[in-house]
């Protein structure tokens, strides 16, 4: 029976069935919707809904739920408290709330961090296969990231970072996010190139257009972001034995800009010499992540 999951995030919500033989979505069950962040909470879980009850019939009640931190991923409440998003839904019980929005279509949900999802779906079939211990990051607005180890996430103890996520980093004296980042990025660019007044600063996206059409300034400021990202991510890949580090999000459709530099800070910092390598399927391993996870959660989750 198909796996329903859902992944939520700051601009959109994906719905979808996942079969769990196949590995991947069900073809034509995949329903993708805008999602205000700073919405209401009633506005917010509604919206969600929605996008669960268009699926198709016919899947099974235990659901799995991606979504971003900082959450409490055990008993389904939010804790979003001055990160800009999802601000609403701090002290929700957003478990609950979905589970009346759709009754009879879902008993249990289960949640996990965003990036554990789609760390899951490239371990079960994309670039992370085959690897014991293995970096999964996700790159867009901010850095997002897994430690896995024979499939599980890690989050706690001396091999990992606080909590396991690297946003919890500091490289050049402040926090890692402060310059890996789509605001860090762009901060950086406009140091470099000040925009004249009147004229909007070219986003992430249009900042890589310049740098392949030979911006100096756009090229470097993603040579800086991604060395630094190098930097503080090399003692940790040590640490913790990793075989591999797998890239994801919507930044790394620029790959011919993050790895080079990536790679550099790694190898400027002692890093260990690991193979970095692009998602292979950056869509869908979220979503098949949030089956895995889903299928293998105990009874008890909320």
């Amino acid at each position: 029976m198909p796996v329903p999951v859902l992944d939520i995030g700051g601009t959109h919500v994906t719905a979808a069935l996942v079969d769990p033989a196949a590995r991947a979505p069900v073809p034509g069950a995949v329903l993708r919707a805008p999602l205000d962040a700073h919405a209401a909470a009633g506005d917010l879980l509604d919206t969600v809904a929605r996008a669960a009850l268009a699926l198709p019939a016919g899947h099974g009640t235990r659901w799995g739920v991606a979504i971003p931190g900082p959450f409490d991923y055990a008993t389904g409440v939010g804790r979003f408290t001055g990160v800009g998003k999802f601000e609403s839904l701090s002290g929700v019980d957003v478990g609950a709330g979905l589970r009346a929005r759709l009754p009879g279509r879902a008993q249990r949900l289960c949640f996990l961090n965003d990036a554990d999802a789609f760390a899951l779906g490239e371990y079960d079939s994309g670039a992370a296969a085959g690897h014991d211990r293995v970096v999964c990051l996700t790159l867009g607005t901010g850095v997002g990231s897994s430690f896995l180890s024979a499939g599980r996430p890690v989050h706690t103890g001396p091999l990992v970072p606080p909590h396991g996520h690297v946003h919890w980093l500091t490289v050049h004296g402040r926090p890692l996010e402060d310059t890996v980042s789509r605001r860090g990025i762009r901060g950086h660019y406009a140091r470099l190139s000040p925009v004249a007044d009147g004229r909007p600063l070219p986003d992430v996206r249009e900042l890589a257009a310049l740098a392949a059409k030979g911006d100096a300034a756009a090229a470097e400021a993603f040579r800086y972001a991604f060395e630094a990202l190098g930097l503080a991510l090399a003692p940790w890949i040590d640490r913790f034995g990793a075989g591999a580090v797998v890239i994801g999000g919507s930044m790394a459709r620029s790959w011919h800009l993050i790895h080079p530099a990536l790679t550099a800070g790694l190898a400027s910092a002692g890093g260990p010499d690991v193979p970095v390598r692009p998602a292979r399927h950056p869509e869908e391993a979220p979503l098949t992540g949030a089956a895995r996870w889903a299928q293998g959660a105990p009874d008890d989750t909320p």
